[in-house]
């Protein structure tokens, strides 16, 4: 039998390391923003990254991805966190190879606040704005992006990123900033009312909240449709 199809081929390297990065996804009503932080060590120390730790034999990922997240922005109810894919660049870190699996999350930025976001220099870029990181984490952000743009087209991730009681134009808002276009907005509602994904509250909106405008129509989720929808899924293009 050829060696390269024989299992195992040779003694496994262990000097290989494994890193996490976490793509966390802001959304301010208007806006989906990347938090980024200056990077404490060497050989990039002071540059921009991802959120990001080495992990150790016995961390599992998607656990440690929680931990991380967590020590972030604090414990969240109903948080999407999902793995992406590895990138394992022979070259990607400057002092030896080292694997990262990075996955994103999405959480609604008025929900949190951290006091020591200024002492460790956190800050969030708008998704179109993100500058230079180092590493290949821009390459991360884009994947993750790409990987948003499919969710939102065929479930309702981050519908949960909306307030209780919405306006059309914030739900027009989530869509357009997650897909990067702009749609035409009586085609959209158009959509919306088509499906019963929604509830009219007869109410109007106060123009407090951002991404609001006064005198808006007030709207709510249908939570049974909202959960068959999490489930099944739904046909939802532009």
């Amino acid at each position: 039998m050829n060696k390269e199809v024989s299992y195992p081929q040779d003694e496994p390297n262990f000097n290989v390391a494994l890193a996490l990065s976490l793509v966390i996804f802001g959304f301010d009503g208007i806006d989906f923003q990347v938090l980024t932080v200056p990077s404490s060590y060497s050989p990039f120390k002071g540059a921009l990254i991802l959120p990001s730790k080495y992990l150790t034999e016995k961390d599992e990922l998607l656990l440690s991805a929680r931990k991380l997240f967590e020590g972030i922005v604090g414990e969240q109810n109903e948080i999407t966190i999902e793995q992406l894919r590895a990138f394992g660049g022979v070259y990607r870190h400057p002092n030896g190879r080292v694997v990262n699996v990075p996955h994103y999350a999405l959480v609604k930025k008025v929900d949190f606040r951290n006091s020591k976001w200024l002492e460790f220099g956190l800050k969030w870029y708008p998704v179109k704005m993100v500058p230079d990181l180092a590493y290949d984490h821009n390459e991360v952000v884009e994947y993750a992006l790409e990987r948003l743009k499919r969710r939102v087209k065929r479930r309702p991730v981050g519908f949960h990123l909306l307030s209780e009681e919405f306006t059309l134009g914030q739900l027009q808002n989530l869509y357009e900033s997650a897909l990067g276009k702009k749609f035409d907005r009586r085609n959209f509602r158009k959509k919306l009312f088509n499906t019963t994904l929604i509830i009219d509250l007869e109410k109007a909106a106060d123009g407090i909240e951002k991404g609001q405008k006064k005198g808006s129509k007030l709207y709510k989720f249908n939570s049974a449709e909202y959960d068959k929808m999490k489930i099944q899924g739904y046909d939802f293009l532009f």
